[in-house]
């Protein structure tokens, strides 16, 4: 299996971005990492060169540059060559922790979406109380959807959190104002039926208090709410550990009991971490393509690849195509079946 990485995506690349290649080398013997980028900044932080090449490039999509267009006009920025590995059939999977937008461009103009698929999704995974974590889509990829952009989140989450989280009936939410079937926007009014009718679990509407709570595997939405609820989680995550920070060290009573509870509060932070969940996945390309954090560390950029290699190793793309191809014939025949009555 071989994996591209754009090693100059990211606030620490490309120092983090090489470390976590290593150490997926070291963890998947089978694995092969092409790291593309400056050779003359890579090299100095490259130790283990097993199993990782070098295809050299200076040229990069900034965070500021405008998406489409950076990825028409750099032809050979690193996010571009590692998204054409894959169009080349040179790799089977590719990950960036650069700029989201020029990664989906990139993604949809040369890795090219599955037939069927009428938008792509922007898939993280979030933690939880319980420590499973959920998927939520689309995060971003898409401000507007129909409902059956909608359908087709819940399918592509639902054979993603079989596949990768090894959960064999995935519960699929529809994130609403409230839990009624008849609550919400037009949108989610439309697309509750269809979720209703598709080969999927079901639990109905579930609203925003109860994300962290691990009532759903899979919580579908639109792009604009979508990202919104995933940077009001991040941001209130870092608020609270800022918070309990500054409460445990403000006296010498608190340091100490800072001190006593330091085992229990690291479990915490690991069970919050994103680090541990890897990256969040582009669903309904051709191939596994994974956005890690602008933030990402070398354990983040690890966990991308372990999720891309899952991806790869269960043939997510593929069974989506089926499945989604299923789904649109389904509709077919009803659409026709009514007609006809």
């Amino acid at each position: 299996m071989k994996i591209t990485i754009d090693a100059m995506g990211g606030d620490h690349a490309p120092k983090a971005i090489i470390e976590g290649a290593e150490r997926a080398i070291a963890h998947f013997p089978d694995l092969h990492i092409m790291l593309v980028g400056d050779e003359n900044l890579i090299h100095p932080h490259l130790k283990n060169k097993e199993r990782i090449t070098v295809l050299h490039t200076e040229e990069v999509i900034e965070a500021t540059d405008e998406p489409v267009r950076a990825v028409r006009r750099k032809k050979k920025a690193s996010m571009v060559l590692a998204a054409q590995q894959i169009a080349d059939g040179e790799a089977d999977a590719c990950i960036s922790a650069g700029n989201t937008g020029a990664l989906m461009a990139a993604g949809l103009f040369i890795i090219g979406r599955i037939q069927g698929i009428e938008r792509p999704a922007l898939a993280p995974t979030l933690p939880t109380r319980t420590g499973n974590g959920f998927l939520l889509l689309d995060a971003g990829a898409n401000p507007d959807a129909k409902p059956n952009h909608l359908l087709q989140y819940a399918i592509m989450g639902s054979i993603y959190a079989k596949s990768v989280f090894g959960i064999e009936s995935p519960r699929v939410g529809l994130l609403n104002v409230g839990t009624e079937e008849k609550k919400g926007s037009d949108l989610t009014k439309q697309a509750f039926p269809l979720l209703q009718g598709a080969d999927i679990n079901f639990i109905g509407n579930i609203e925003g208090r109860d994300l962290l709570e691990g009532v759903a595997d899979v919580v579908v939405t639109d792009g604009f709410t979508g990202n919104i609820a995933l940077k009001s989680i991040e941001g209130t995550a870092l608020s609270i550990f800022s918070m309990l920070k500054e409460t445990l060290t403000s006296s010498f009573k608190s340091k100490v009991a800072a001190g006593i509870l330091k085992p229990q509060l690291k479990k915490l932070k690991t069970q919050m971490d994103y680090t541990e969940y890897g990256g969040a996945g582009l669903f309904g390309l051709k191939a596994p393509v994974i956005k890690a954090h602008g933030s990402s560390d070398d354990n983040a950029i690890f966990n991308a690849v372990r999720q891309a290699v899952l991806m790869v190793e269960q043939s997510v793309p593929k069974t989506i195509a089926e499945q989604i191809a299923a789904q649109n014939k389904k509709q077919e025949q009803t659409i026709e079946s009514e007609r006809k009555e």
